[in-house]
């Protein structure tokens, strides 16, 4: 049975795209149909000379109208602009994929000098997607890298409990689906059942080769992809789609533009959750965190299996 990856993963990038261009479609044609909004009240002074003048403790009259409700991370700094930006990420991040998918795993060769231009590029492309925002928001508020409304002691409960937590559920999932025979389903496909960041962790004999696929697992991945997918492409979907299809088609498009169709299924599911986790804790160090444990997670595991082989055999 031929492969059927390219075609599949393809397809999933035209599928995310769609949901998202009808999606803000419908939410455009929406807005447009509803009334126009009543202008905002003015602000409230109070008279003095009024006996029925509610009392106002802020020296600030202008103050005492309720602050707005925030719900989610901030997207008021996407414009129209951002559409043909965010298809440029997903162009470059498509087309990367798809020639991963379409290579001939045993002519793809992972040197250390690949690996380190692997990393800088993602670096690179992380860099230049913070400078196209920079200009209309402080990337500390953009990103929430201050955890705006968290207390200290719940940063710290986040951290050291809930990301935890979250990253057990992930990996039970995936061993869920490890139970049901879905890797033997996809090999039955003709689909390659193990990526080839796996196969350079479970067999590469270079030391620095194996060291530089755990630095971009645990390092490169989770900070320039959570910048790039959850803090750039969920927004702009989120601004225009609606956060329900936002979580669904940037999830989508990670696990596409890893260029594995037998982990396309677990990667969405990692991806949705962590653009969950985002919107949530309206910072991105949630699920940087979350992404470095569930990687990290795999390395360790990976390099266990290397070390004793007849502990972990290789999956």
């Amino acid at each position: 049975m031929s492969d059927p990856t390219v075609p599949i993963l393809s397809a999933t990038f035209g599928i995310a795209i769609g949901i998202f261009i009808i999606a803000a479609g419908v939410r455009s044609n929406r807005r447009r149909n509803q009334p126009p909004l009543l202008p905002e009240p003015p602000p409230y002074f109070p008279d003095p000379n009024d006996p029925y003048t509610i009392p106002v403790t802020s020296p600030d009259p202008v103050s005492a109208n309720p602050p707005p409700v925030v719900s989610g991370i901030p997207v008021w700094p996407y414009r129209k602009l951002d559409f043909a930006f965010a298809g440029l990420i997903i162009l470059i991040f498509g087309a990367l994929g798809l020639s991963t998918a379409a290579a001939d795993p045993a002519e793809i060769e992972y040197t250390s000098g690949a690996l380190v231009t692997s990393i800088l590029f993602q670096f690179i492309i992380a860099g230049i997607t913070m400078m196209f925002v920079v200009w209309r928001i402080n990337p500390v508020d953009w990103l929430g890298l201050r955890w705006p409304h968290w207390t200290a002691q719940n940063r710290a409960l986040w951290l050291f409990v809930a990301t935890p937590i979250i990253t057990g559920l992930l990996i039970g999932g995936m061993v869920v689906l490890h139970a049901l025979k879905y890797m033997e389903w996809m090999e039955s496909l003709g689909a390659e059942p193990i990526q080839e960041s796996v196969k350079v962790l479970q067999q590469s004999k270079d030391t620095v080769v194996v060291a530089l696929m755990a630095v971009a697992a645990v390092v490169a991945a989770p900070v320039c992809e959570e910048i790039i997918f959850r803090g750039y492409l969920f927004g702009v979907a989120k601004r225009y789609a609606g956060t329900g299809i936002a979580i669904l088609c940037s999830g989508l498009i990670f696990a596409a533009a890893h260029g594995n169709l037998t982990a396309l299924l677990p990667l969405t599911i990692v991806g949705m959750a962590l653009a969950a986790v985002y919107d949530f804790t309206k910072s991105i160090w949630a699920p940087i965190a979350v992404h470095f444990c569930f990687n990290g997670f795999t390395v360790v595991v990976q390099l266990i299996a290397r070390a004793y082989p007849h502990l972990i055999p290789p999956q």
